[in-house]
């Protein structure tokens, strides 16, 4: 039997960085909100201290703080041909569990989109003409320049270190100068560069490149945020990615915003709490809450006025599936738009092994590095290419945590004494240089509920249809080479290319940049929601993450989903409170 409790204004269903952002300026705005988190609480103080926080066996090989793929995963295959089997392990991409999902756990990379990335189809077709058939490209439904003060406002709550490329429109030297105009520079200055950043940096500006520092959450200097939090010099222990850390140094949901948000009355999260289903009004007009079950196994229906799907971009499209809210893309016929559009990265580059210079990869973070912009976006001609989109290229210092990281020049055995000799000689000389690729959109690449298993409850699991497109595989074959070039000008003894060949396979580690499936747009007939990430169906509800992406840029996502969860909560706040309703008319 499940049992009703009272309503509140606003309940968010999960967690994490965006959660930590609806409710902070939600319960500032006055609403009472409540936050259902499926996973367990997590502390830095009690979670990520400094004597156990650098666990890789724990926590990667572990999967100590990863979504349990026994309770709930999902299905793969590469095409429709093929029968979709569930991941029994997370390989590919890591979902978060707990407070603080995956803003938990990652590295703190903190890009902005460029201009043209949210206007891919206009501008694309405007430049080169009508798109491929069977791509599937859209537009955002808003611009850079109105998300631009959100994203300053994330920066500043992140604290994130950089250098400006573009403050008003004018060009600054040592930044991105392909960047949009920024309003102000970033918070703090850029972290300290290694060995193999400035080796980097020489040979892209060899080559004709701009290297900029990469901007990172991973803080430079003390620095105290907009909310009064404190943040604490990064140590470089190279512990960023897939670990919490408990140096308060790394910007995280717990770092930056949910210590402040807990001392607030009109806030409440419930943990170890996972939704079921969202609930509509018989007249299917509004949702009128969800139903969630706790470890118990008791359920309950939390009545709200406006609900906020915050979950990781997966979830957030399965449970629009389940709750029936939209329709199901069909890839047959094109129609339909949840689940519509997955994207993912198409990543490539070049390892390093020197002879002599000592790289020290273990002093590290997970924004440490240097990146080059010139081959992202729309910042090349593309005339000729086959191909529309881009990515940065970039030499990253994040580790190389001793269990999984352990490069060896080409010829050398998977196993034995001559691999450990090369580990060994290796270990501490080695750099990599990276290709970060954009992922656009193709009618064949789509999330739909598996017609045969199911999750610990009895509901259809997700099904992941992906494999790399036509597109994908000539973008990464123009841009790796360019990171060859600049990793041979590294003066390096060795270098070892790793291109994107062959189709997408879900067990190697790759990137946690999981996109679409709920993505916005100017027509409801192609989008699941419109350009304030309100749901086109259900006016009080909205969604928030990677998953209203319609297309993936060349970055990594989050700078663009917190941005964007401003811009949605302000809107909630200015405009839907005062007039309840749909913010665009179909």
């Amino acid at each position: 039997m499940t049992k009703q409790l009272p309503g509140v204004d606003v309940v968010l269903v999960g967690f994490g960085w965006t959660g930590a952002i609806y409710a902070e300026k939600l319960t500032d705005a006055g609403l009472d909100v409540l936050a259902l988190e499926r996973g367990p609480w997590r502390d830095t103080t009690k979670d990520f201290a400094t004597t156990f926080a650098q666990d890789e066996l724990r926590y990667y090989w572990r999967h100590g703080m990863f979504q349990e793929a026994s309770q709930s995963t999902v299905t793969f295959r590469n095409n429709s041909a093929q029968t979709a089997l569930p991941m029994r392990s997370w390989g590919s991409f890591l979902p978060g569990n707990g407070v603080g999902g995956s803003g938990v756990h990652w590295n703190g990379q903190t890009y902005r989109f460029l201009p043209s990335d949210f206007v891919a189809k206009s501008h694309n077709e405007e430049r080169y003409g009508p798109l491929p058939e069977g791509m599937t490209v859209q537009d955002y439904g808003v611009t850079y320049d109105e998300l631009e003060p959100h994203f300053d406002y994330f920066e500043k709550i992140c604290g994130i270190c950089g250098k400006a490329g573009n403050l008003n429109g004018d060009i600054v030297a040592g930044g991105n100068p392909f960047e949009g105009p920024r309003s102000d520079e970033y918070p703090n200055p850029p972290m300290e560069m290694t060995f193999s950043q400035d080796r980097f940096e020489a040979a892209a500006r060899n080559v004709g490149l701009n290297p900029f520092p990469v901007p990172s959450a991973n803080m430079s200097r003390a620095y105290v945020n907009p909310l009064g939090l404190q943040l604490a010099p990064c140590t470089y222990c190279g512990f960023c990615e897939k670990h919490g850390c408990g140096n308060y140094s790394k910007s995280s949901p717990q770092t930056t915003i949910i210590p402040a948000l807990m001392k607030r009355s009109n806030f409440a999260l419930r943990t170890d709490s996972e939704v079921l289903s969202i609930e509509k009004s018989a007249d299917g007009s509004r949702t009128t809450g969800v139903t969630y079950v706790d470890t118990s196994g008791e359920t309950f229906f939390q009545p709200a006025e406006i609900v906020v799907l915050c979950a990781y971009p997966l979830e957030n499209t399965r449970l629009m599936l389940l709750s029936q809210i939209g329709e199901p893309y069909d890839p047959s016929t094109g129609e339909g738009v949840v689940g519509k559009n997955y994207c993912y990265q198409v990543m490539s580059g070049a390892t390093v092994f020197f002879e002599e210079e000592y790289t020290n990869g273990f002093v590290g973070a997970g924004a440490l590095g240097m990146a080059a912009d010139d081959y992202n976006g729309d910042n090349f001609d593309h005339t000729g290419l086959g191909f529309i989109g881009g990515g940065y290229i970039a030499c990253y210092t994040t580790n190389a945590r001793p269990i999984e990281s352990h490069p060896v020049p080409e010829g050398v055995p998977g196993w034995g004494s001559e691999w450990k000799q090369a580990v060994q000689a290796n270990f501490l000389k080695t750099a990599s240089v990276g290709v970060h690729g954009a992922s656009m959109a193709h009618r064949s690449n789509y999330l739909d509920l598996d017609p045969t298993y199911t999750d610990r409850h009895g509901r259809p699991l997700l099904r992941m249809t992906f494999d790399f497109t036509l597109n994908d595989r000539r973008l990464s074959a123009h841009l790796t080479p360019v990171a060859e070039e600049i990793a041979r000008g590294m003066g390096g003894r060795d270098v070892v290319v790793a291109e994107r060949k062959g189709s997408y396979d879900s067990v190697p580690y790759q990137t946690t940049h999981n996109t679409g499936g709920t993505i916005m747009g100017t027509d409801p007939k192609t989008s699941v929601c419109n350009r304030y990430c309100q749901s086109w169906d259900l006016p009080n509800l909205f969604v928030a993450g990677a998953g209203l992406f319609p297309q993936n840029a060349g970055y990594n996502p989050t700078g663009t989903v917190g941005a964007l969860a401003y811009w949605s909560v302000d809107a909630i706040i200015n405009k839907y409170l005062g007039q309840p309703g749909p913010l665009v008319q179909p």
